[in-house]
């Protein structure tokens, strides 16, 4: 329960958050790492001074100084870089604004044709900021999966990050990763840039419609996609997606997710909000739910594992008996 102090810094919360997207805009965080930051001018002194009051920079004698976990995150390559990730939030921050329309009508506010290939600009940035949001969730993510070898299906893989990961921890490993033409275009790009095209095929496909060959894989992953549709098509996914898995196969599902009440933790519940407001079936579901979609597709589930910090992710991990 909120006190009054706490609901009026609640209503202007978002000033941090423009003031985060505007430094990544500015290039802000690279240049203090160089040494080439100019606050000569009003405003981009006024924006320094905004930062360090929201502790993304230190300020000493005049001088302004990247923080650890700002030179870890918010310059560009640096060992936990999240710049396109956070560049995905502000994409969407004007959809926000939009709250009010959406709970109205129950429609989205945005289509999410404009970044699955309508728009080419819009999809190449999608597909950017998405590559480096895998990234950063996939190298928590993993290690949680232990060793894997053989074959394996990665549906709606996005740009290829998780793919080019876990070749990279598994060299016996090759993947087909599946997504929409334009999205499996943009993928087929990073991982030639990874120099792993002999192991990884990123398939132009649909799994709203798609069958894939039975039998023939030894694991399954469905990463961060399942919250943009409907329960009858999550259950239809995976039903399809069992099929293709050899007896004593895997099935990993990471995803945001909640507990059985919807109410928490607090960022799924509103991270279900962003979905809605973005896409025609965007929500986020409980891990009793998915656990339940699994078991109807033939799989034997086991416990949810919380994914490492910052990003609240679940995994739940499914098999198919043998």
């Amino acid at each position: 329960m909120k006190d009054v102090q706490e609901i009026v810094e609640l209503a202007s919360a978002y000033y941090g958050s423009a003031v985060l997207f505007a430094a990544l805009d500015c290039g802000v965080f690279a240049a203090v790492e160089s040494g080439t930051f100019d606050v000569s001018g009003r405003g981009m002194r006024l924006l320094a001074d905004a930062c360090v009051a929201e502790g993304l920079l230190e300020k000493r004698g005049g001088e302004y100084f990247n923080t650890p976990a700002g030179r870890a995150a918010l310059v560009p390559g640096g060992a936990a870089d999240l710049t396109k990730a956070i560049c995905y939030n502000r994409d969407v921050y004007p959809a926000w604004g939009r709250l009010a329309e959406f709970a109205k009508t129950g429609r989205p506010v945005e289509r999410p044709e404009l970044h699955l290939g309508e728009d080419a600009a819009r999809t190449k940035s999608f597909a950017a900021a998405m590559f480096g949001r895998a990234m950063g969730i996939g190298r928590g993510v993993v290690p949680m999966l232990g060793p894997l070898e053989g074959r394996l299906l990665d549906l709606a893989g996005g740009p290829g990050a998780y793919a080019i990961l876990m070749c990279r921890a598994n060299p016996s490993l090759s993947v087909v990763t599946v997504d929409l033409a334009p999205i499996s275009a943009e993928a087929g790009g990073y991982v030639a840039g990874a120099g792993l095209s002999g192991r990884i095929e990123c398939r132009a496909g649909d799994y709203h419609k798609d069958e894939y060959e039975k039998g023939a894989y030894d694991a399954v992953t469905i990463f961060g996609a399942l919250h943009q549709e409907s329960p009858a098509a999550i259950a239809d996914i995976l039903r399809r997606a069992a099929d293709a898995l050899r007896p004593g196969g895997k099935m990993y599902v990471l995803d945001m997710m909640t507990d059985a009440t919807r109410t928490a933790p607090a960022f799924s519940a509103l991270f279900a909000l962003n979905m809605a407001l973005t896409t025609e079936n965007g929500w986020v579901f409980s891990d009793d739910e998915l656990k339940g979609w699994m078991r109807e597709a033939g799989l034997v589930p086991g416990d949810t594992a919380r994914v490492p910090p910052p990003m609240p992710h679940w995994l739940v991990t499914a098999v198919k008996p043998c």
